[in-house]
This record gives C-alpha cells, structure tokens and sequence, in this order.
C-alpha cells in the first residue's frame, strides 16, 4: 500500500464521517443524494486520501456543490473554525525561506498541495460564509493574486461582526489562530 493509499478501515471510518456529516448538513447542498457521491468516491480513492487528509487535520470537509459541466462533487472544509492541524503557517515556502528565524512548521501552499487540495479562493471563502457561520474566532489564508505576493502580501479572510472580511498581511507571517481551509473537486 502507497503512503497515498488508505487501509481499508481508514476508508469506511472516512467513508461514515462523511456519510453523517452529509446527512446532518443537508442544507449545504440541497438536491444532491449521498448514494451518488458514496459512488463517485468509491471510484476515486486518490480523492479519498485527499479527503482523509482534510479529516485527519481538522477540515470537516462536506460536499457544498455540484458542478454540472464535468460531473464533480465540490468539497470544502467546513470546520467551524480554521481547521486545526493546519494553523501557525505562513502563506507559501518563498515566505518560510524569507523568516531567518522562528520559521514556523510549515506553509499553507506547500501543505495543501501534499495534501492534493486547493487554498479556498476569496470567492470561494465568501460562498462558504453563505452556507454557516465560519472562522469567528480564528482566520483563513486565501489564494492570493500573484500581483499581491509578488510584492510580499498574502490574503486571509475571517468572519467578525456578521461580517466576511479580507485583509492582507506579509506573507512571512503566521499565527496560532490563523490557518487555510481547502478545496477538492471528486
């Protein structure tokens, strides 16, 4: 078995999360049956590591789409709060090789990508909040255009008085309460 292959206990463990999370936020993705997305992962099991890695880390990743065009069932974490096995990062390695002291563990991009997922997109963050009530208490890194990062800046989102705000930052940066949450298309 590949470190990108889960045991089979791992995947029914993974398989029942997402089966009652599915069914106990109904309201994240009207219409859509967990019969066909239970089939759509079963055919996929490189999305399902994917999908562990986000559990394993604190995502609670839901299903909150359906993309008509190419069939694919749209995941994002759906942590209360910035998931927590992916906190007290700076944005992507440029920004951790820049720190020459404190570095934290690690970076939002390079852990996404190991993790096969995408950073959430400010638009995509912005119709996350549409669906709950997410990151009142901690913040998210989001993909930030190469203009911003080109000069040093990185983009984060939280949600503080009813409201979604983006705001900037240096890129280098990293906080206990400030982590990413991510996307996966299966």
């Amino acid at each position: 078995m590949s470190s990108n292959e889960l045991s089979p206990e791992q995947r029914e463990e993974l398989l029942e999360a997402l089966k009652a999370r599915f069914e106990k936020n109904m309201n994240r993705h009207t219409g859509l049956e967990w019969a066909d997305v239970h089939a759509k992962l079963e055919a996929t099991p490189n999305k399902m590591w994917s999908l562990h890695e986000m559990e394993r880390t604190g995502g609670e990743p839901d299903v909150v789409g359906y993309d008509q065009q190419t069939g694919e069932y749209i995941f994002y974490d759906c942590s209360a709060e910035s998931p927590k096995g992916r906190r007290s990062v700076c944005y992507d390695r440029e920004a951790w090789e820049s720190r020459k002291q404190h570095k934290p563990d690690n970076n939002a991009v390079d852990m996404a990508s190991a993790m096969g997922i995408e950073l959430l997109t400010e638009t995509q963050y912005r119709e996350l909040q549409e669906l709950g009530k997410f990151d009142m208490k901690t913040s998210s890194w989001v993909q930030t255009p190469a203009d911003i990062r080109a000069l040093g800046g990185a983009l984060f989102c939280d949600r503080r008085y009813e409201t979604v705000f983006l705001y900037h930052n240096g890129a280098e940066s990293y906080y206990g309460a400030r982590g990413f949450r991510g996307s996966l298309r299966v």
